[in-house]
């Protein structure tokens, strides 16, 4: 008998146990639609106390199934990997059981667009995000959320107007994902983030509403806004 099937053997016992749990169960599969939730949104959730959800999390994370971001005073959870993702899916296509939707309790223009700190958030920076990952501009080789520019993205960024070398000597984290506190997912952060911030308030793609974080963006801004960074 090969010596690493028997690892194999107990490898898998282990996920399956992890899984076959039904409060754990429910984490995970809320966590399919790609959006982070908090360990209180999880617990309620799974319809579990605090102390219990949190010995959940930890078995889970401990069996690679999640991954625990930190930001600020809150620990956001989220599925370990794609691969993890697609175990599951498959899984609930077995067992005939839907994902959870994520619904989000934001105000709509809040959710929309908004400042975070110096930089955008809401639906169009995440939106801006994935455009720039699915572009090759942006690149993450650790997958830590630490970012730097292809070739392609640092030519795209001085074709904006962007100083690329002068935001790389700034004494802050040059690009970074940030989690979006509405949509669950990341938007670009750090001095890149702000300055893409700048660059659609510069060029009116963007206005800031008074009193508010909010952002006004027209239908025709965010149009251009995106296309300046290589959407269709």
């Amino acid at each position: 008998m090969d010596d690493k099937l028997p690892s194999a053997d107990m490898g898998l016992a282990q996920l399956a146990g992890a899984i076959a749990e039904p409060a754990r169960a429910r984490m995970l599969c809320s966590l399919l639609d790609g959006h982070a939730r908090t360990a209180t949104e999880l617990a309620t959730l799974a319809e579990v106390g605090a102390s219990t959800a949190s010995a959940h999390l930890a078995r889970l994370r401990d069996d690679g199934l999640l991954s625990m971001l930190a930001q600020g005073k809150h620990r956001y959870y989220r599925l370990a990997s794609v691969e993890v993702a697609r175990a599951l899916e498959a899984l609930l296509v077995v067992a005939g059981v839907p994902a959870t939707p994520f619904t989000p309790s934001t105000p709509d223009r809040l959710r929309h667009a908004r400042t975070c700190y110096d930089h955008m958030a809401g639906t169009v920076a995440v939106a801006m995000h994935d455009q720039l990952h699915a572009q090759g501009w942006l690149l993450d080789d650790d997958g830590e959320g630490e970012y730097r520019l292809s070739e392609t993205g640092a030519a795209g960024m001085a074709a904006l107007g962007i100083d690329v070398p002068q935001l790389q000597r700034q004494r802050r984290r040059f690009a970074c994902a940030c989690l979006d506190w509405s949509e669950r997912r990341a938007h670009l952060g750090g001095a890149l983030g702000a300055a893409l911030l700048q660059l659609a308030l510069r060029q009116r793609w963007a206005e800031r509403e008074l009193d508010s974080r909010a952002l006004r963006l027209t239908p025709d801004g965010e149009r251009r806004l995106l296309a300046a960074l290589g959407a269709p």
